[in-house]
């Protein structure tokens, strides 16, 4: 992936982001940066808001009030992707899926192959190629859902708590994917309960508390010592 093929679409600039649902601001006011070839975790307790930002940012849903860009533009751009906490896969072949994919983006079906071949070997899933990607156990599942992904070579992969049902071999095999997909020069933007996850994979940590941002910092400064009293009570433990 090229500087130019990656500046297109980014960054993504939120700007006073609101959702309301039943009467309750779900998002409240957000301002965020998204840039290029970061590694943007969003973290926060249960019912903080994290999925619905997730979705606003990739263009699933328009907010209330305030507005997304992605890079110059405001329409959503086509060259993202994104995996949620339970893999949605069709019931086809572990390639089938990945094939699929690729037609939908209009990719020629001479690309397509070598791409199928290449996701799927990018993430150890070669041997099952044929498999029902139904049958597939839930480890599997994931990586073909990020093999899937990582063959639309997008620009940006948003991740919905991609490892939350996973045993700690899965989860390390994802973790280890997702780091590749960035090394490749695509920028991640991921929500996740793990506080040891972000650790380990952010460069940026958003913090979100009743759908209000209230920090954004570099990892690693926000796990040592973060600034606003929320991150602070939800690192203690005291608002998990």
């Amino acid at each position: 992936m090229g500087d130019a093929e990656v500046i297109a679409g980014l960054p993504i600039v939120a700007s006073g982001i609101t959702i309301v649902r039943g009467g309750t601001r779900v998002l409240d006011g957000i301002e965020l940066t998204i840039e290029a070839r970061s590694r943007t975790f969003i973290l926060g307790a249960n019912g903080a808001g994290k999925s619905m930002l997730l979705r606003v940012l990739h263009g699933l849903i328009a907010p209330d009030a305030g507005t997304v860009r992605w890079g110059r533009q405001t329409a959503r751009p086509i060259n993202q992707a994104m995996v949620f906490q339970r893999a949605c896969l069709l019931r086809r072949s572990a390639a089938g899926n990945v094939r699929h994919a690729l037609a939908l983006a209009g990719i020629r079906r001479s690309e397509a192959r070598q791409r199928v071949d290449d996701a799927l070997a990018r993430v150890g899933l070669t041997a099952i190629a044929d498999r029902p990607a139904r049958v597939l156990s839930g480890g599997e599942q994931q990586r073909l859902a990020l093999a899937r992904a990582s063959a639309l070579e997008p620009e940006v992969l948003f991740l919905d708590e991609p490892t939350a049902s996973l045993d700690p071999p899965a989860t390390r095999a994802v973790e280890s994917i997702v780091s590749a997909i960035h090394a490749r020069g695509t920028t991640i933007v991921m929500t996740t309960h793990s506080l040891g996850q972000a650790k380990r994979l952010a460069d940026t940590v958003v913090f979100l508390d009743a759908g209000r941002v209230t920090e954004i910092a570099d990892a690693t400064q926000f796990f040592a010592a973060p600034r606003s009293p929320e991150a602070r009570a939800f690192l203690e433990g005291e608002r998990l």
